[in-house]
């Protein structure tokens, strides 16, 4: 099944340290800031400064605009994030300080609860058709910054989806069925996110 969601529903969130502001791409279904499985979103870093505690989950950011971000983390690891498309992956309960490389830049968050999601998030600056698998534990997300995205589900007609706004594919298979579908998603300057839900302990 594939969703597409317009700018239209994106929703405007404080940050959780209150010194700036997220656009809210998309939420699990229930969740909101203190409490949610998985979160898609994208922020303006305008100055160096502190990044919001988030312990329980995990972090990939995204440089989507602008010359760049270092992330400094108390456990001495740093992330340079100099070129479009950088990715930085990082536990969101670290001391995290970031420092703008030369003006401020915009970056795409994926968070999700260690307790109940893990993430693979995979960028592709020039050209790309990726071959994806689409289980019942799965979510798929696509999103481009330049170009608009052709995405063939299954043998269906292949559907394109704007610039600036976010494809969501989900199987329509149960899963007791043990099935899965398929896709296609072609595009350039494109972020693919593979959510996978982890087995209820």
């Amino acid at each position: 099944m594939l969703t597409i969601l317009s700018p239209e529903t994106f929703k405007t969130i404080p940050w959780k340290n209150g010194l700036g502001q997220t656009t809210e791409l998309a939420i699990n279904c229930g969740g909101n800031l203190d409490n949610f499985d998985w979160r898609l979103s994208i922020a303006s870093v305008v100055s160096d400064g502190d990044f919001s505690n988030f312990s329980g989950y995990q972090r990939h950011l995204v440089l989507v605009d602008g010359e760049g971000l270092i992330l400094d983390h108390r456990n001495g690891d740093i992330n340079e994030l100099t070129n479009l498309l950088d990715v930085a992956d990082f536990d969101g309960g670290n001391n995290t300080y970031g420092r703008l490389v030369s003006g401020s830049i915009k970056d795409f968050n994926i968070m999700t609860n260690n307790n109940s999601f893990t993430a693979e998030v995979n960028c592709y600056v020039k050209q790309h058709s990726a071959n994806i698998s689409l289980l019942a534990d799965k979510l798929i997300f696509a999103y481009s910054l330049t170009n608009e995205i052709n995405i063939k589900h299954g043998s269906r007609t292949t559907a394109s989806v704007p610039v600036g706004h976010l494809a969501r594919l989900k199987t329509h298979h149960p899963p007791e069925s043990h099935k899965q579908d398929s896709a296609v998603i072609s595009g350039q300057h494109m972020i693919i996110i593979d959510l996978m839900s982890l087995p209820i302990p």
